[in-house]
């Protein structure tokens, strides 16, 4: 089945940057596209990139010029490099996989394999 492993959360003062990875097992990690997303308490999950099997990417604008998506399909891991941090990137990160290969930063939440989510927390 599929697994997702999130780690390389934390606390973090803002202006800081944190890399998180996640090891993926279950599926053929280099033919589907991959992703991120975000919950913070009491907001809506929010796509925040999605890295495709030719390593395009698609980032959230509130994130764009910040953060960048990595993967590695020699180790099944993928990255999520977050610099400049704000307060306001506080919440669960969680990596995500396709259901069906493929990604977007509109796909909707049913359609794709999460994993148990890292916290990062920025103060400011």
């Amino acid at each position: 089945q599929v697994q997702l492993v999130e780690s390389g959360g934390g606390s973090v003062q803002g202006g800081g940057s944190l890399r998180l990875s996640c090891v993926a097992s279950g599926f053929t990690f280099s033919l589907n596209d991959m992703g991120w997303f975000r919950q913070a308490p009491g907001k809506q999950r929010e796509w925040v990139g999605i890295i495709s099997t030719d390593e395009n990417l698609a980032v959230a604008d509130s994130v764009k010029g910040r953060f960048t998506i990595s993967r590695d399909n020699a180790k099944n891991t993928l990255y999520l490099q977050m610099n400049n941090l704000k307060p306001e990137d506080t919440g669960m990160y969680y990596c995500a996989a396709p259901r069906h290969r493929y990604l977007g930063l509109t796909t909707k939440w049913g359609e794709a394999y999460a994993g148990q989510g890292t916290q990062v927390t920025v103060s400011s």
